[in-house]
């Protein structure tokens, strides 16, 4: 009678954990399935993914391997979804510009590279290769442009027109033709316009 006892307990404790088994078992499918529903409702919700276009993966890499000088920054006003859209800070440590602090836009096409990235100066600047709307007079950017350079190789060309301004190609001719004939006044102009004054009939926002 004795061992029937034990037997039967037993086989009650087996029939137990099987049911709580079961029962742990049924929950986490539950679990599973629900979050599995919640992910598709935020899918439907988010709409069908967007296929990337050659230009945004090209763009993608460009830009996870940039390796910008130290004085330059990247951001993205539009946040990280949108790579097309970025800009550049730089802020020159040497040469007429040397303190001050610049702001380019990047936009970028879907058939990049092979089209050049439409760039803007934002902060008005007093410059021979660039002008008072902020085009930017670049040969990399026009007909000098070729697929296999890079974000890197465009933004380094616009450090070097800070550190090395250039009177023989320009946008801004008033500029050109001071930087050419009196540099010492060119580089007086630059100071009173990254301050904040004028020079001439126009008034600069102060950059420094």
């Amino acid at each position: 009678m004795m061992l029937f006892a034990a037997s039967s307990e037993s086989g009650t404790k087996k029939r137990t954990a099987t049911a709580v088994y079961k029962a742990g078992t049924m929950i986490r499918l539950f679990k599973v399935k629900e979050k599995q529903k919640q992910e598709a409702e935020n899918a439907t919700a988010r709409g069908p993914l967007k296929k990337q276009s050659a230009g945004e993966l090209r763009l993608h890499k460009d830009i996870s391997e940039l390796n910008l000088p130290k004085s330059c920054t990247i951001s993205f006003p539009n946040g990280k979804d949108d790579l097309m859209t970025f800009e550049i800070s730089i802020k020159p440590d040497e040469g007429y510009y040397m303190g001050g602090k610049f702001l380019f836009s990047f936009n970028v096409s879907g058939i990049y590279p092979h089209e050049a990235p439409k760039v803007k100066c934002k902060t008005k600047v007093y410059h021979p290769n660039i002008d008072l709307e902020g085009n930017v007079c670049l040969n990399i950017l026009r007909e000098d442009w070729k697929p296999v350079l890079n974000i890197n190789t465009i933004v380094y060309g616009l450090y070097h027109l800070f550190t090395e301004p250039n009177h023989e190609d320009p946008l801004n001719h008033e500029a050109a033709s001071v930087l050419r004939d009196n540099p010492k006044v060119f580089r007086s102009n630059v100071k009173t316009a990254m301050a904040g004054g004028r020079v001439g009939d126009t008034s600069f926002a102060r950059c420094i």
